[in-house]
């Protein structure tokens, strides 16, 4: 019964009489003596009378059904902000509209049936629940007036959701009918991308050859000065500071060896922009929209400031804002954000980026990049490496190196390809090579490159940004 998050569909009845399931069998069978009573003078008369006697039973139970009609309200607690794939506990309160001192004597109809009507981007446990017809349900109800029922619910996409109400089924003590009643029982929310790592505080250190992300080792001096401090073992002989050393002297006379303390230089501005058109697919956008709200975080948590873009179906511009609190900004503004069949232009999304920019930004790119990009970027190239530092992110073509490695691999014993096959292998190593040779020259031009999976992205990225950070090209 999990139906649709439009309130106006859900709701567009209140109150419903529907036929029961003996009102049915009784049609049914009454049919089938009328049947009879057609051929057979004798059972005419009886068709007659069971007619006559069962029409003022259904007519009382209809009745008694209405009598007791709505007596009951809902209610639901749930987080307005849940994760994407993370279950998440729902809690519905069915009491009654009465008070306990006058429910004394008050009848509740023979069968109720529960049901919630939870948004299309949800899974749930089994539905409908059925109450009140047992005998320990209904002395639950009599004692406190309210029952209590639980169930886990699982958001599957990312985006805002809405409840549109619940669904009460009442059942007559003859079973003849069914009311259904729609409580505008309403709750609204978001669905978040996942991110646990964030709860347990993310740790820079791991194998990089398994995904993992680790910490650089620093290279040269390109850090801001925090410090001075005693000289260690294993300390370099350049971060000796020799002034401070001269002033200080051990109580034998002996110099005290000084050395500066150096940190990563903060303040620094990185600017993510993402493709929400047809290059990339659902699942890898997905995985980019991720791996850019873990790597904000990270960038925020080292004191940059962090802005986002995106191009192609959506377009959007978030600016720069530094301190961790603006990571629930981004968080907002990127959450509901998917992809869509429409054409993109990376380069002169990149153009936009550079009018918002006014200080030199890491900016991130992220698409599927093709051989004919290298032509679009070349008259915007001296711009960027006026000012900027840009990265350009893509993703590995799984499908065209799974070609490549079959047709390296290949067992002698069916070496034997067909035409087609022998023209899509080669195509896929022409676009591989292509695609190799776009970056390389990227990177001869004072680019830098990133080509990793969906499922390494994240790692990658904060691998990369830490590299740069520390080697101070920023």
């Amino acid at each position: 019964m999990n139906k649709t998050v439009s309130a106006r569909t859900a709701l567009t009845y209140k109150y419903l009489i529907i036929p029961g399931k003996t009102l049915f069998i009784a049609a049914i069978l009454y049919l089938v003596l009328g049947c009879f009573a057609f051929f057979l003078s004798g059972v005419f008369l009886f068709w007659l009378l069971a007619g006559a006697g069962l029409v003022p039973f259904i007519a009382i139970d209809f009745f008694i059904l209405l009598l007791l009609g709505d007596r009951l309200k809902t209610e639901r607690e749930i987080s307005s902000s849940l994760a994407q794939n993370e279950s998440a506990r729902v809690k519905l309160l069915i009491k009654r509209t009465y008070s306990k001192a006058k429910s004394k004597g008050r009848w509740l109809p023979n069968s109720i049936r529960l049901y919630d009507l939870y948004p299309d981007s949800m899974s749930a446990s089994v539905f409908p629940v059925k109450l009140c017809a047992k005998a320990k349900d209904r002395k639950k109800f009599n004692a406190c007036g309210t029952l209590v029922f639980e169930y886990n619910l699982t958001p599957e996409q990312r985006g805002p959701w809405f409840f549109s109400g619940t669904q009460i089924m009442l059942s007559s003590f003859l079973y003849f009918w069914r009311l259904r009643v729609t409580h505008r029982t309403i709750s609204a929310g978001r669905t978040y991308p996942n991110f646990k790592q964030l709860a347990g505080g993310i740790k820079l250190n791991g194998n990089p050859e398994k995904g993992d992300i680790r910490q650089i080792r620093r290279r040269g001096q390109g850090m801001e000065f925090e410090s001075l401090r005693d000289y260690q073992e294993g300390d370099s002989i350049r971060s000796i500071d020799w002034r401070a050393t001269s002033r200080n002297r051990r109580l034998d006379g002996s110099p005290k060896l000084i050395v500066r303390n150096y940190q990563e230089e903060q303040d620094q501005q990185i600017l993510f922009i993402i493709d929400s058109g047809y290059r990339l697919p659902d699942i890898q956008f997905d995985s980019a929209l991720e791996a850019m709200l873990l790597f904000s975080y990270v960038a925020l948590k080292h004191g940059d400031s962090v802005a986002a873009a995106s191009f192609g179906a959506y377009n959007l511009w978030i600016p720069p804002r530094k301190g961790i609190s603006a990571y629930t900004g981004l968080m907002n503004g990127l959450y509901d954000l998917h992809s869509a069949p429409v054409p993109s232009s990376p380069f002169s999304a990149i153009e936009n980026a550079l009018n918002h920019l006014h200080r030199r930004s890491f900016i991130i790119l992220i698409s599927n990049f093709r051989e004919e990009d290298g032509e679009s970027l070349s008259w915007i190239l001296p711009r960027i490496n006026k000012r900027h530092l840009l990265l350009m992110v893509s993703f590995s073509e799984n499908e065209a190196e799974k070609l490549v490695l079959g047709d390296t691999h290949t067992n002698p014993e069916s070496s034997q390809k067909s035409d087609d096959e022998i023209l899509l292998t080669a195509a896929a190593y022409s676009y591989l090579a292509n695609r190799r040779r776009l970056y390389k020259k990227w990177e001869h031009s004072g680019l830098l490159v990133l080509e990793t999976s969906p499922a390494h992205i994240s790692s990658a990225l904060i691998n990369k940004y830490l590299s740069v950070k520390k080697s101070g090209k920023l």
